[in-house]
C-alpha cells in the first residue's frame, strides 16, 4: 500500500477544470457532478474495505456567537433520524446490516462524516450517506439527548489541565471573532439549540457545491462513479455562494504584545504559551511550507531551542506549532517551565525567539534533514486508506487538494532564505499574545506579575 499511495502523491492533481487537462495517477480519479459535488476516488485493493467520506465547508469559522458550537452539534445529529430512516434505531440498524463503522469530526473549517464498510456494500453505503446528508430530521427528542452529549464532551475538554490556558489564549488571539476559532462552542448555545437553528446551518452550508465526496479503498472506478451519479445527481446545488452571502470576517491583526495570567489548580506544573498570527493558504502559501519546516527543526532534540530550554533544566517541554488554515493560521510556542526557575525560563524563551531570525540559528544539515523527514512523515500518515480520506477532505477545505498532493515537492523547495523571511514576516518583533498559567500557591511564591509583562 505504501508504494501505491506514494505514486498517487507523486502525480499532479488539481481541482476544477484543470483536472481534465492533467493526467492523474492510475489509482486516483476525479469527477465534478453538474450540481457542483466534487468526487475523489482513490483505489487501494489491500483489503476489501472502502471508506466513504462526505465533507462540507462548515465548522466554527462559520459561527457567530449565537451559533458557536452548533456545527459540532449538527455533526452529532447527522447519525440520528432522516427522511428515509425516521429514528435512530432504524438508522443504526441499517448501519449494522451493512457492517458500517461510522464517525465524524468538526474542525474550524470543515465538518466530515465517514463510513468504513465492506467494499461489497459500497452502493448501499452511498445511499445511506445520501439520506443523512440531504434529508436530516431534527427531532426535539434527539436534540435534547445530543445537546447533553455534546455539552458533556465540552465538560470533558474543560477538565484538561491546559484548557484554561488555551481558552484564555484563544480569546486574546481572536478577540471579537473568538467564536470563529472555538470549535467546542458555548454551553449556553449548545443547551439552547433548536431545530430551526439546525435547519439554518443546513440551508446555508449543506449543498453539493460546498461539499466533497471521497471514496477510498477497494473499488471499481466506473461502478463507483456510476453509483455516485445515480444517487447524488438529484441533489440540487445552492443558488448562492454562502461565503459571499455570509462572508467570513478577517481576524484583526494584533497591535501590541498582550500578556495575561491564568490561575488554575488543575495543572500541577506551570505552562507558558506564546502565540502569533501566522500565514494562511489564501494569502501566503509559500510561508505555510516554511512554517512547517521551521517548526520541525526547532522541535528536534538537538535544536538550539531545545538545548537552551530543556537540556539546561529550565523547562520540561518546549514545542513550536503552526496550524495551516485558510483563515489566519496560528503560530504557537508552548513551554512547561521548571517550577523553580519560571523567570529564568521566561527570559531564555524571549532570548531564543529573538535569535530565530539569525542567519546561523539553523544549520544546513538541520534544514535538509527536516525536509526529508517531513516528507517521510507525510507518506507514513497516508499508510491507512481511511486516514488518507480524512487528510484529503481536510486539505480540500483549508487549502486545496493540489496543495496537499504537492506537499513534499513544495517542502523540498524551502530554502534558508524562505525560513528567515517567514520568521521576519510573522514572528520577529511582531505582536504576540503571551499567557502564563500557574496554580494559586505558585502565583503567590513566584509573583509572575512582576516580570511576565510587556517591556515597552
Amino acid at each position: 500500500m505504501l508504494s501505491r499511495l506514494f505514486c498517487v502523491f507523486a502525480c499532479i492533481m488539481c481541482l476544477g477544470s484543470a483536472f481534465a487537462q492533467k493526467k492523474l495517477a492510475e489509482n486516483m480519479h476525479f469527477k465534478k457532478l453538474a450540481n457542483g459535488l466534487e468526487v475523489l476516488i482513490v483505489v487501494d485493493r489491500t483489503v476489501p474495505l472502502v471508506t466513504i467520506e462526505m465533507a462540507c465547508r462548515n465548522g466554527s469559522f462559520t459561527e457567530t456567537d449565537e451559533f458557536n458550537g452548533l456545527s459540532h452539534l449538527y455533526e452529532h445529529l447527522f447519525f440520528k433520524a432522516n427522511k428515509d430512516y425516521p429514528d435512530f434505531e432504524s438508522l443504526n440498524g441499517r448501519m449494522n446490516d451493512l457492517d458500517i463503522n461510522s464517525n465524524a469530526t468538526t474542525r474550524e473549517e470543515v465538518v466530515n462524516y465517514f463510513f468504513t464498510l465492506p467494499a461489497a456494500n459500497l452502493k448501499a453505503g452511498l445511499s445511506l450517506m445520501n439520506s443523512s446528508i440531504r434529508y436530516p430530521k431534527f427531532i426535539k427528542e434527539d436534540m435534547a439527548l445530543e445537546n447533553e452529549v455534546v455539552n458533556a464532551e465540552f465538560t470533558r475538554h474543560e477538565s484538561s489541565p491546559i484548557f484554561a490556558l488555551m481558552e484564555a489564549n484563544s480569546r486574546h488571539m481572536w478577540g471579537s471573532n473568538y467564536s470563529r476559532k472555538n470549535v467546542i462552542g458555548s454551553h449556553e448555545v449548545i443547551l439552547s439549540a433548536t431545530p430551526a437553528k439546525m435547519d439554518s446551518i443546513k440551508n446555508k452550508y449543506y449543498w453539493p457545491n460546498n461539499s466533497v465526496l471521497v471514496i477510498a479503498g477497494d473499488v471499481k472506478v466506473d461502478d463507483a462513479f456510476g453509483y455516485v451519479d445515480y444517487i447524488f445527481s438529484g441533489w440540487k446545488p445552492s443558488k448562492v455562494d454562502p461565503f459571499v452571502k455570509w462572508p467570513i470576517p478577517e481576524f484583526k491583526p494584533l497591535t501590541k504584545n498582550d500578556y495575561y495570567l491564568v490561575e488554575s489548580n488543575k495543572s500541577p506544573v506551570p505552562y507558558m504559551l506564546f502565540s502569533w498570527h501566522g500565514p494562511d493558504t489564501r494569502n501566503d502559501i509559500p510561508a505555510t511550507y516554511a512554517a512547517d519546516v521551521f517548526s520541525f527543526i526547532v522541535n528536534q532534540n538537538g535544536s538550539k531551542m531545545k538545548q537552551a530550554l530543556i537540556n539546561s533544566g529550565l523547562a520540561q517541554e518546549a514545542d513550536v506549532n503552526y496550524y495551516t488554515q485558510k483563515y489566519t493560521g496560528p503560530i504557537s510556542l508552548m513551554v512547561s517551565p521548571n517550577p523553580a526557575k519560571v523567570k529564568e525560563c521566561y527570559d531564555e524563551v524571549l532570548k531564543q525567539i529573538s535569535l530565530w531570525a539569525n542567519e546561523d540559528y539553523l544549520s544546513d544539515l538541520q534544514i535538509e534533514r527536516a525536509k526529508r523527514l517531513l516528507s517521510i512523515e507525510q507518506v507514513e500518515r497516508r499508510e491507512v486508506t481511511s486516514d488518507y480520506a480524512h487528510l484529503l477532505s481536510f486539505w480540500w477545505a483549508s487549502a486545496s487538494i493540489d496543495y496537499y498532493t504537492h506537499y513534499e515537492e513544495e517542502v523540498n523547495k524551502v530554502t534558508r532564505k524562505d525560513l528567515l523571511d517567514y520568521v521576519q514576516k510573522y514572528i520577529k518583533d511582531k505582536p504576540y499574545c503571551a499567557g502564563l498559567m500557574m496554580d494559586n500557591a505558585s502565583m503567590k511564591t513566584v509573583k509572575p506579575e512582576t516580570f511576565f509583562k510587556p517591556t515597552n
